[in-house]
């Protein structure tokens, strides 16, 4: 999904309500809502996905905050990362899922599934 200035916000606090609000928009007022079944979404995530881990397919290990990295390949980085999140939501929203909620939901099960060591009391 490209980008669009007129879809460009100030702020960094964006909600994955917002994201779901303005992807639907984008899609509505081009008239791709009829290509946006649940299979053709996640098929163009797959295919975005693939382009994101093109970009590390060589690179070996990476440090946190990627600083031998240039400008442009962090910018690079930053479009497929929000193709794959786009996607991601909107596939969530036509399935008629609450991506945060369950996001949120998952956590919980993860922490008591996968407790923490209480390693103080020995």
């Amino acid at each position: 999904m490209e980008g669009s200035c007129e879809y460009a916000r100030e702020s960094k606090d964006v909600s994955l309500q917002e994201l779901r609000d303005r992807v639907a928009e984008f899609a509505e007022v081009r008239g791709w809502e009829q290509y946006h079944s649940p299979r053709n979404l996640l098929l163009a995530l797959v295919g975005e996905v693939g382009e994101l881990s093109e970009i590390f397919q060589w690179k070996g290990e990476v440090a946190k905050g990627l600083p031998n990295w240039s400008s442009a390949d962090k910018e690079h980085l930053e479009e497929e990362l929000s193709d794959v999140l786009l996607y991601l939501i909107r596939l969530a929203d036509v399935c008629g899922l609450d991506l945060g909620q369950a996001a949120m939901t998952k956590i919980v099960k993860n922490a008591r599934k996968y407790p923490v060591d209480d390693q103080s009391s020995t």
